[in-house]
């Protein structure tokens, strides 16, 4: 152990070898301050190499310097070096060697025990691992049911954290089966926030993580699907939905018109007349046909909330809320509907032709805007007034333009009475719920004007047909019922007839009462469309005068006009005409107390209209008169035309000509009867027949294709003209002066006179003369006249008799023929 030291001094001798010999000092040859420097410089490499923790890289380099003999010197310092710790080893080891060889002997004692030691502790180990063999196994079980306890304690703890989340995912899909989306919506966001945060860790909760979107989207498409199913629902219900709303209102302005018009009901409780089959009486109430409609009104009426499930969108609503969707399904439910309102304000193009079209489409628009209000009221936002009034707008603007074009195409007033009464309940309706409908009623005066033309032509056949059918004769009258049926039917009143005793005859024919009553039923008529129009009784009155004026004005003037100017309409008829237009002018002051009795608007008030008959009745009067003239004219011309005179006669037949006495006797049988004409018509007609009559026979007698004319045949003329001044003197109608109707002859008169008398010194002395014998013979015609009786032919014996016996009367009327033309040219000239 004394000898172990060394070793490694030597070994680090070695290592340090060449950083010893650069280190070595120089030469001996240097001085004595140089040896001591040597010695330190190699004390110092040594301390280095004995330093175990100092590197030695250095150290070594400095040995192997450049001096020569370098390393020789570091070899022989460092054997001295190790020798000398050799010295000092030895003595160290001398010192400490007795107590060494003590501790080797005690030492082997040591070892004899230890043997021992070693024996028993192997024996006692041997025996305690036998021992300790089955604690170990029992320990490792220990160990085992630890762990297990351990594991089982984090499960529990783990699935009690689970557990939750499990229950919640379970709770969502019942929610989804029950479709509950909305609660599932709410159960998905607790997933999300509180209970999968927790368990994040766990693959079963990713896995609910990333379905969760999913779910939400299907939530979406389902729910929008549920809104689809719900807008296709509504579309379906709107009809219903309307009908429903319609009634409640219908039933609501029947009962509050009801009891208004129960007030009044005596002002105008008859008669009947029948709209689409329904009798309705003219206070406005229904009769017993409307036993069924008061029974509905009894029963409970649903309302939109009844009929439509309106759950779909409140759901799909609330989860596009959640979803903070909102928006897109306010924008789309907008746009459907937008597409569903101009579905259902297209009609069907037969929509015109009968009343349930027409109450189809307002159904139809009814139960939409019903839902739209619903949905407004119920939502919070879905739709806003905003956008319920623009729809609305919208519809209206269409609706009216539907019902101008459709109600232009109806013919039926019944129909358009409908429909004005379907409009009225409309409006209502629309207006209970907060839509303005001001236009509605203003459209309702258009379908008024569309109503009175219906009216008019549906009154137009209805007088056509009373004139057709009446036999224009006086109403005979066998007893006093028939009289008092009559006069109940039309306002007559006269003192002579009703003293007279029965039977008699009233002078109106039967048409008059007709008439009469069917005004007063096409101002009840007119009437029912001015109910419920919210109008005052003096607009009231004011459009039943106005449609009556129409009435009289057109259709009964067009009809009478148009009856007047008929082909087999004689004058019988036509004096019968002008009778009853003279009575049913009379009762036009009637037909004003009828209106005023139904409104209660006194005509005096300042802005009331004026029945205009007078003047329709006076015009057709007119016409009828005219028209009597015309065709008694034409009556007298086709009398004329049977004249068949033989203008080369020699002499007269001494008779007048039979086709004049058979006119004088037409003209004489006319004239009685134009007796019961009122006022001077029928001296009119008397006189107009007796001018035509005259200028008719002297445009005979100034034909251009007759060239010759004998004294004779003037003679046989002159006969005639003496049998129609004897019938004009005869005063066929009473009332004219002295011989008034005669000078309706004087121009003929004095015609004849001059060629039969052959007084032309006088006409040509006196004309020009207001005293003149012949003051109305115009040089003209006794010209035309005077050559048609010069000697132009050989067959006329007059004038061949006249040159036989006396050339100088041929010669006075050559001269006379030369001063009636120099007359005649004056006159021209």
């Amino acid at each position: 152990m004394q000898r172990s030291s060394p070793r490694p001094l030597s070994g680090k001798r070695e290592m340090t070898s060449d950083r010893v010999h650069a280190a070595l000092p120089d030469p001996p040859s240097q001085n004595e301050e140089d040896n001591k420097e040597e010695e330190k410089a190699f004390g110092n490499i040594f301390a280095e190499l004995e330093s175990v923790d100092l590197p030695l890289g250095t150290t070594i380099r400095s040995i192997y310097d450049d001096q020569p003999n370098a390393h020789k010197r570091f070899m022989e310092k460092l054997d001295a070096r190790i020798r000398n710790h050799d010295r000092e080893i030895e003595k160290m080891c001398n010192f400490h060697h007795q107590g060494f060889v003590d501790a080797i002997t005690e030492l082997l004692k040591v070892r004899t025990d230890a043997e021992k030691l070693m024996g028993q502790v192997t024996d006692t180990n041997r025996r305690l691992q036998e021992a300790g063999r089955e604690v170990t196994a029992q320990t490792e079980e220990v160990i085992c049911c630890r762990i297990q306890q351990r594991n089982m304690a984090t499960t529990v703890e783990k699935l009690q954290l689970c557990i939750p989340v499990l229950e919640m995912y379970s709770k969502l899909k019942e929610q989804l089966e029950s479709k509950r989306y909305y609660a599932a919506l709410k159960t998905m966001e607790q997933l999300e926030k509180v209970y999968i945060p927790r368990v994040s860790q766990y693959r079963f909760c990713q896995i609910m993580a990333e379905n969760l979107p999913r779910l939400r989207e299907e939530i979406k498409e389902i729910s929008m699907s549920d809104l689809k199913d719900f807008l296709e629902s509504i579309r379906k219900h709107s009809d219903k939905v309307g009908e429903t709303a319609m009634r409640q209102a219908q039933q609501h302005r029947t009962f509050n018109s009801a009891v208004a018009k129960q007030a009044t009901i005596g002002h105008y409780a008859k008669p009947l007349y029948s709209l689409n089959g329904r009798t309705h009486t003219h206070n406005g109430l229904m009769t017993d046909d409307d036993t069924g409609d008061e029974e509905e009104a009894d029963e409970e009426i649903l309302t939109a909330q009844d009929l439509v499930d309106f759950s779909p969108v409140y759901r799909c609503l609330h989860i596009y809320t959640v979803l903070g969707d909102r928006e897109t399904f306010e924008n789309y439910y907008r746009k459907q509907r937008k597409k569903q309102a101009r579905l259902v304000l297209q009609p069907q193009a037969n929509m015109h032709e009968t009343v349930e079209g027409y109450r189809r489409y307002f159904n139809q628009i009814v139960g939409f805007f019903v839902v739209e209000d619903h949905i407004l009221h119920a939502t919070r936002g879905l739709v806003t007034r905003a956008f319920t009034d623009e729809l609305w707008n919208m519809a209206l603007s269409k609706i009216i333009a539907v019902l101008r074009t459709h109600s232009s195409y109806c013919d039926d007033p019944d129909l358009v009475l409908e429909l004005k009464n379907l409009i009225v309940i409309f409006a209502d309706t629309l207006q209970d719920y907060g839509f303005p409908v001001n236009r509605l009623f203003d459209l309702l005066f258009e379908v008024r004007d569309q109503y009175n033309e219906t009216l008019l032509k549906k009154w137009a056949l209805v007088f056509r047909e009373i004139f057709e059918l009446d036999n224009y004769s006086p109403i005979p009258v066998e007893t006093e019922d028939e009289y008092k049926l009559v006069v109940s039917r039309f306002p007559f009143h006269d003192a002579e007839i009703e003293k007279q005793d029965f039977p008699k005859k009233l002078p109106m024919s039967q048409s008059v009462p007709q008439i009469y009553t069917q005004v007063k039923e096409f101002i009840y008529a007119s009437l029912k469309f001015s109910e419920s129009l919210h109008r005052s009784s003096t607009e009231i009155d004011d459009m039943l005068r106005k449609s009556t004026n129409l009435l009289l004005t057109r259709t009964l003037s067009s009809c009478l006009q148009n009856l007047i100017k008929k082909p087999h309409i004689g004058l019988t008829e036509l004096v019968q005409i002008i009778i009853n237009t003279t009575h049913l002018e009379q009762a036009c002051r009637y037909l004003e107390e009828f209106i005023t009795n139904i409104t209660n608007v006194s005509p005096e008030t300042v802005h009331t209209t004026r029945l205009y008959g007078l003047s329709t009745f006076k015009d057709a009067r007119h016409a009828a008169e005219g028209e009597i003239y015309t065709k008694l004219n034409q009556k007298i011309d086709e009398f004329i035309q049977l004249a068949d005179y033989e203008w080369g006669m020699a002499e007269s037949d001494g008779r007048a000509s039979g086709y004049l006495m058979d006119l004088i006797n037409f003209l004489r049988s006319t004239f009685q009867v134009f007796t019961h004409l009122p006022g001077k018509v029928a001296q009119t007609a008397c006189m107009s027949a007796c001018k035509h009559l005259s200028t008719s026979l002297m445009q005979m007698l100034l034909d251009t294709e007759l060239k010759q004319i004998s004294m004779g045949a003037i003679q046989q003329f002159n006969l005639d003209v003496i049998q129609c001044e004897l019938f004009a003197s005869s005063e066929p109608v009473p009332g004219f002066q002295g011989d008034t109707l005669q000078l309706a002859f004087i121009d003929l008169r004095q015609l004849l006179d001059l060629f039969m008398v052959w007084d032309w010194s006088t006409y040509l002395a006196d004309y020009g003369q207001p005293t003149s014998k012949y003051l109305r013979v115009n040089p003209a015609t006794a010209l035309a006249l005077l050559e048609k009786m010069k000697d132009t032919s050989k067959k006329n014996n007059i004038f061949s008799q006249f040159r036989k016996n006396d050339r100088d009367k041929q010669k006075l009327i050559e001269t006379v023929v030369k001063q009636l033309r120099s007359l005649v040219n004056g006159m021209s000239s």
